[in-house]
């Protein structure tokens, strides 16, 4: 158990992005905490898709992009909204990753979504997305079988099936730009 432990540490770790350290997140993370890893993971995926916005579906005007400000700030694009569920998961020692997809943009392009990954006892890998759910939206937990926000598979979209360990740095650094929601929706990247 502890080489396996050990194999996964990457998932574990924190950063200014998943900044799980952070005292409001730890705080949030202890509120979360089940009596297993599969029950807290399920906790902290319902508090992030039904708890914190999705920063479009609110007409939010600043973009989050760590962990912490988007805890504190109360919404987030998926990718940002996938960095708090990782921070709140690995503050409880559950081993959480990123996984994306292209998508169709409704206009004949493409745009990355972003969701998590999670590691559960029993069923190894699981793909969680806690977009948030709405109309034509309903993700949810139900290991081992997946139900992630878009699941659709049109021409030209792709599952990507990665698990990385920190997220897509060119996202992260899209977040980071001065820009609103509004003008952030407009460079969003079209794959990995």
């Amino acid at each position: 158990m502890i080489a396996k432990q050990r194999q996964h540490e990457e998932y574990l770790c924190d950063d200014d992005v998943i900044d799980w350290r952070q005292d409001g997140v730890l705080a949030q993370a202890a509120l979360l905490i089940g009596d297993d890893p599969v029950q807290t993971a399920a906790r902290c995926f319902r508090f992030v898709r039904d708890e914190i916005a999705h920063s479009v579906d609110i007409n939010a005007e600043k973009v989050t992009c760590s962990a912490s400000e988007v805890l504190r700030e109360g919404h987030g694009y998926c990718y940002a909204k996938s960095h708090l569920l990782a921070a709140l998961l690995r503050a409880n020692g559950v081993h959480a990753g990123f996984d994306y997809q292209r998508l169709g943009d409704g206009e004949g392009g493409f745009m990355l979504h972003g969701f998590n990954t999670v590691l559960l006892p029993g069923v190894g890998w699981y793909r969680i997305d806690a977009r948030g759910n709405k109309e034509g939206v309903d993700a949810q937990f139900t290991p081992p079988q997946e139900r992630l926000a878009w699941s659709h598979d049109a021409q030209g979209e792709v599952h990507y099936r990665v698990n990385m360990a920190a997220p897509h740095p060119p996202v992260v650094a899209m977040l980071r730009r001065p820009l609103t929601v509004q003008q952030l929706w407009g460079v969003i990247p079209q794959g990995l």
